[in-house]
C-alpha cells in the first residue's frame, strides 16, 4: 500500500518553487510562508511522500484521523484538498499538482526534489572514563536539553491541532453572525463514473430548489452556482461575489440504488464551519433525503419554517427510482444544457416522459414536462406548433398541480402559459406571485415578473423586481435579464450601456450584439445598429429574428435589395412553420408596407406567435406602424392600451 511508505522527514521542493518543510510544519513558497491548516498540510505531506501513486481517501482518514474512525470525513478531505488547490494555485481541470482520480482518490502528479542536508557542526560531546577505564560519551549541556524541547515541541503541536480539530470534528457549532444568504455549490460526483455527472448537478438544483422555499433565506440561482463548478477559489471571495454569508458544499455519491449526500454549511466571511452531515437513502426516498439535507441546513441559520413549508418537508412522498433517475436526467438537460443545441429539449422532453411512466403521480415530472413543452415553443426552431406546445404544457401543469398544490414551478409555468398563449397579463402577475408565495427565492418567477411589469409600463415596479433577481443572480448572469427589462422598457440608453458590459465580459455573445444593434436603432443610428446585427447573425449561426433585424435595418436605411433577398428567406421559412408571419411584417414595415406589415403581424396573433407576447409594444422595428389605427387596436385587444 501506499502509505507503506516512509515520511518525509526533511524538507523538499516541487514545481518553481515550492517548498514543504515537515519539520517546521511550513508550506513555502520562494520562502515565504503559506498559511495552510494542519488537515490540508497532513494531506499534502502524505500525496508528496506517495508521490505518483494513488492515495485513497480511506488512506487520507487512517493518516490524519486514525482507523476506525466514525467521523464524518468526506467534507474535510473535500475542504482540504479544495485548501490545498487554492495554495498552490491549482487548476482541478489541469492540474500541475494534485490530481484527482474521480471515485478513487488522488495523486500527486509534480516532480520532488529533496534538498540534500546540509553540512551541520557536531555537537560538542564530551568523553569520560567510566570507573571501569571503559570509554563512555556523555551529552553537552546543550544537547541534554534537546529532548526536553523536542516535547515541548510536540505538545504545542498537539494542542494547536487540537485546537483546530475540536471545531472541525464537532457537526454542529453555532455561526458566529447570522445568516441570512447562503450559496449551494456545485455537489461533487464521487460515484467513480464521470457519466453519473448530470446525476450530481441535478441533487444540486433539488437542494437548491428546497431552500428557495425558505422565507428567511436568500438563495443564490442555479444558473450563478454552475459558474462555479470545480472552482479553486477560497470560500470567502466566493461569498463576497455571490454577496452570501453562507456556503454549502458537498458530494453525491451513488451505488445502485443508494444515493449518499454530504453536506457542509460553512460561514463564508471567516471560513467557519458550522455543521457537516451525512445522509444516505434509497434512490426512491432520495426526495426525503434533499428534504432532510434542506432542514438541517434550515435549521443551523436559525431560519423560521412557516407551517406549510414543514408539512411539505414533512410529506415528502418515495418516488420510483428508474422514475427520479429519468426525472433528474431531464432537470439537467432543461437547465444544465443549451436549449438552442441540437436535441437537448427533445432530450429533457423525453425523460420526463419516461419519469411519469414510471411514477405517474410524480408531480414535479409533470411540471419538468411542462417546462420543457414551453422551450420546444420558444427554441424549438417550428418543431412544435404553439398551439400545440402550449395545449400539451398546459395537459402537464394542471396534471402536476393536481397531484400537488404546492409545486412552485408548476405555477410559474402556468404563469408562463396565462402570458404567452392566453395574453392574460393579469393572471400572469397572479400565477408569478403565487410561486414566489412558496418559493421566495425562485429566480424564474423573479425573471418573469420583472420582465412582465416592465412589457406592462409599471417601471418602477419592475425596477424593484429587477433589484430582487440581481440578488439572486449576482453577477454578469443577471445582465441578460436586466437588458430585457431595459428592452421592454424602451429605455434604450439603458440598453446600450448594459450591452457593453455584457461584450466586454466576452465579445461573442450574440445576445449582446443584438440588443447592441437595437440600442443604435432605437437612437437613430442605423448604420452602427447594421453592424451590430451583421455580428449578431453571424454569432448565432443565423437565428431568424436577428437576421429580421438586419433585414429592417437594410430597409431603413434605404438599401432595399439586401432587405428584399433577407424578406424572401424569411417567407420561405415562415411557410414551412420555421419562421413567424411576425418577422416578415417587420422588414415589410421598414419598406413602408404597412398594409402588408399589419396583415402578418394578425397573423402572427392568431397563431399565438410569441413575439405578439412578448415585444409587440416595445419593439423598434416596428415604430412607423404606431400610429395607425389598426396597431393600436391590436394593443387593445391584447391588454396592453387602455
Amino acid at each position: 500500500m501506499a502509505t507503506d511508505r516512509v515520511r518525509i522527514q526533511q524538507p523538499v521542493k516541487f514545481g518553481d518553487d515550492f517548498e514543504l518543510d515537515p519539520i517546521s510544519y511550513e508550506l513555502r513558497r520562494a520562502g515565504i510562508p503559506i498559511k495552510l491548516e494542519p488537515t490540508p498540510f497532513g494531506i499534502l505531506a502524505l500525496l508528496v511522500e506517495q508521490r505518483g501513486a494513488l492515495v485513497s481517501r480511506q488512506q487520507i482518514v487512517e493518516r490524519i484521523w486514525g482507523k476506525g474512525v466514525f467521523l464524518d470525513t468526506d467534507n474535510s478531505i473535500n475542504g482540504g484538498i479544495r485548501k490545498i488547490r487554492q495554495a498552490l494555485h491549482d487548476d482541478p481541470e489541469n492540474p500541475k499538482f494534485v490530481q484527482t482520480v474521480t471515485g478513487r482518490g488522488y495523486r500527486f502528479v509534480a516532480p520532488v526534489e529533496e534538498n540534500k542536508p546540509q553540512t551541520q557542526a557536531t555537537p560538542t560531546l564530551a568523553v569520560l572514563q567510566s570507573p571501569k577505564g571503559e570509554s563512555k560519551i556523555e551529552p553537552s549541556p546543550s544537547s541534554r536539553l534537546r529532548p526536553a524541547l523536542t516535547i515541548a515541541a510536540f505538545l504545542v503541536l498537539v494542542a494547536v491541532l487540537v485546537l483546530w480539530l475540536v471545531p472541525a470534528i464537532s457537526h454542529r457549532t453555532t455561526a458566529s453572525a447570522p445568516i441570512r444568504s447562503i450559496a449551494v455549490l456545485p455537489l461533487d460526483n464521487l460515484s467513480g463514473d464521470s457519466s453519473q455527472d448530470y446525476f450530481a448537478d441535478a441533487m444540486t438544483d433539488e437542494l437548491i430548489t428546497d431552500l428557495a422555499k425558505v422565507h428567511a433565506l436568500r438563495v443564490t440561482s442555479r444558473t450563478t452556482i454552475t459558474l462555479y463548478k470545480h472552482t479553486n477559489k477560497p470560500l470567502p471571495e466566493i461569498a463576497r461575489e455571490l454577496n452570501v454569508d453562507a456556503i454549502v458544499e458537498g458530494s453525491v455519491m451513488r451505488s445502485g440504488q443508494r444515493v449518499r449526500i454530504t453536506a457542509q454549511l460553512i460561514h463564508a466571511p471567516a471560513d467557519q464551519h458550522v455543521w457537516a452531515e451525512s445522509y444516505e437513502r434509497d434512490l426512491g426516498d432520495a426526495l426525503r433525503l434533499q428534504s432532510d439535507v434542506a432542514q438541517a441546513i434550515t435549521q443551523q441559520v436559525r431560519a423560521q419554517l412557516t407551517p406549510e413549508l414543514k408539512e411539505q418537508f414533512s410529506g415528502t412522498r418515495p418516488v420510483d427510482p428508474e422514475a427520479y433517475d429519468a426525472y433528474l436526467k431531464g432537470r439537467y438537460y432543461l437547465y444544465n444544457q443549451d436549449p438552442t443545441g441540437p436535441g437537448v429539449l427533445d432530450q429533457a422532453k423525453t425523460n420526463f416522459e419516461e419519469a411519469i411512466r414510471k411514477d405517474p403521480n410524480f408531480s414535479s415530472a409533470y411540471s419538468g414536462l411542462a417546462e420543457a413543452y414551453i422551450f420546444l415553443v420558444i427554441f424549438g426552431r417550428g418543431q412544435i406548433t404553439a398551439a400545440d406546445g402550449y395545449q400539451l404544457a398546459r395537459n402537464a401543469v394542471q396534471k402536476a398541480l393536481e397531484l400537488d398544490p404546492n409545486n412552485g414551478e408548476a405555477y410559474n409555468a402556468l404563469g408562463e402559459l396565462s402570458w404567452y398563449a392566453d395574453l392574460d397579463w393579469k393572471a400572469a402577475g397572479r400565477l408569478f406571485n403565487k410561486a414566489l408565495a412558496l418559493a421566495p427565492s425562485y429566480s424564474c418567477a423573479h425573471e418573469d415578473r420583472a420582465m412582465l411589469m416592465a412589457l406592462m409600463g409599471n417601471r418602477d415596479e419592475a425596477l424593484m423586481e429587477l433589484e430582487k433577481v440581481k440578488q439572486i443572480v449576482p453577477g454578469p448572469d443577471s445582465l441578460g435579464i436586466e437588458s430585457a427589462v431595459y428592452f421592454q422598457l424602451r429605455d434604450w440608453e439603458h440598453l446600450r450601456g448594459l450591452s457593453q458590459a455584457r461584450l466586454a465580459s466576452d465579445p461573442n455573445d450574440s445576445n449582446a450584439h443584438a440588443d447592441m444593434g437595437t440600442a443604435y436603432e432605437g437612437t437613430g443610428k442605423l448604420p452602427e445598429a447594421i453592424a451590430e446585427y451583421q455580428k449578431a447573425v453571424e454569432l448565432s449561426n443565423g437565428d431568424l429574428d436577428r437576421v429580421a433585424s438586419l433585414g429592417h435595418a437594410y430597409a431603413a436605411i434605404g438599401n432595399r435589395a439586401e432587405a428584399q433577398k433577407i424578406l424572401h428567406d424569411i417567407e420561405e421559412k415562415s411557410k414551412s412553420g420555421k419562421a413567424s408571419p411576425y418577422l416578415a411584417a417587420t422588414i415589410y414595415a421598414g419598406l413602408g408596407q404597412k398594409d402588408k406589415a399589419m396583415g402578418l403581424i394578425e397573423e402572427a396573433y392568431r397563431e399565438k406567435s410569441l413575439d405578439v407576447a412578448w415585444i409587440l409594444k416595445s419593439d423598434v422595428r416596428t415604430d412607423n406602424l404606431r400610429s395607425d389605427p389598426r396597431f393600436q387596436t391590436l394593443l387593445r385587444r391584447v391588454g396592453l392600451q387602455n
